[in-house]
């Protein structure tokens, strides 16, 4: 029997009864928040978790709960990854292409959030660069060590509601920069990025899905006031149902729809889909809807159109 989950599950209510043994999931982001509760129940349920972070002594601190909640031979190990860096991108995948070791999963959980206006490395915009260009080689790069039947998960948001990517001015040099139009713009583009890489690896079994965790306090806020985030959350409860008032999420609340896609849910279900509140969304538009998926985001053309713009700014072709 097929068990219903929602907003408020979390991921020990997803796994529960799930044996991960012999699974070995990739999870980005592993210093704080999702990433650390995402690779904690993955690896206290048997798998071999491979975390990658930017600053691996703070994921070493944040992820002893992993090591110590890990069982039935689950563990944990890192890599150092930075995604504001092509150049270290290229390494950290190379570093794993070269040892062989196979995937079953891999959750794009790393990301920036309504950052003031910067430059990566490679001077791409900071939320652009990081949380899709990075992503985008990263996966590129190992996609040939994810299984047959394997399964990406690109954690997106509710922010891609704010913007459809602009592939005539990725970068801001000539639109005006807003913090949270870069951040739409960025988290459309997870989206868009999981349409196509499923249509071209779906013949071999391996799918892609995009999910939005749902609103939850952690360090993805740090660039925000306090009067912006109760500004945000007023605007969020005006356009909310009668009688539906807006709650953040907890961590394990937060880490359970990526979780679900990645593992529990029907692949075919997901793929190439949308998911919230462990459940794949209903395309919705309108500027007041709070729940659902924009068309633009899933619409197969204009994920090519990403794809073929994306070869095109980072150099290499996949």
């Amino acid at each position: 029997m097929t068990q219903h989950f929602g907003a408020t599950s979390t991921t020990d209510d997803v796994l529960s009864g799930v044996d991960l043994s012999g699974k070995r999931i990739l999870v980005t982001g592993v210093s704080a928040g999702l990433g650390v509760e995402t690779a904690r129940v993955l690896a206290a349920h048997g798998a071999e978790v491979v975390g990658a972070a930017r600053d691996l002594k703070k994921a070493h601190a944040a992820t002893e709960v992993v090591r110590a909640d890990a069982k039935h031979g689950g563990s944990l190990e890192l890599i150092e990854l930075d995604l504001a860096s092509l150049a270290s991108v290229r390494a950290a995948a190379d570093a794993l292409v070269a040892a062989g070791k196979p995937f079953d999963v891999v959750i794009c959980n790393a990301g920036v959030m309504a950052t003031p206006f910067g430059r990566t490395a490679d001077g791409f915009e900071t939320q652009f660069g990081t949380n899709h260009l990075g992503h985008f080689v990263f996966v590129n790069r190992i996609a040939a060590l994810i299984k047959d039947g394997g399964r990406l998960v690109n954690l997106s948001s509710s922010g891609h509601r704010f913007s459809d990517v602009d592939l005539e001015d990725p970068n801001f040099d000539t639109t005006e920069y807003t913090p949270f139009g870069a951040y739409g713009r960025s988290k459309t583009a997870n989206v868009l990025f999981a349409v196509e890489f499923d249509r071209r690896h779906k013949a071999r079994g391996v799918r892609a899905t995009a999910v939005h965790p749902g609103g939850i306090q952690t360090e993805l806020g740090r660039h925000m006031t306090p009067e912006a985030i109760q500004a945000l959350i007023d605007s969020i409860a005006a356009s909310q149902p009668a009688g539906a008032e807006f709650s953040w999420k907890t961590i394990p609340q937060g880490a359970a729809t990526s979780v679900w896609a990645g593992i529990v849910a029907d692949a075919d279900a997901v793929g190439s889909h949308f998911c919230e509140d462990c459940h794949v969304a209903e395309i919705k538009e309108g500027a007041d809807v709070r729940s659902g998926v924009r068309s633009y985001a899933l619409d197969p053309e204009h994920a090519k159109a990403l794809w073929a713009k994306s070869e095109q700014l980072v150099g290499e072709q996949f």
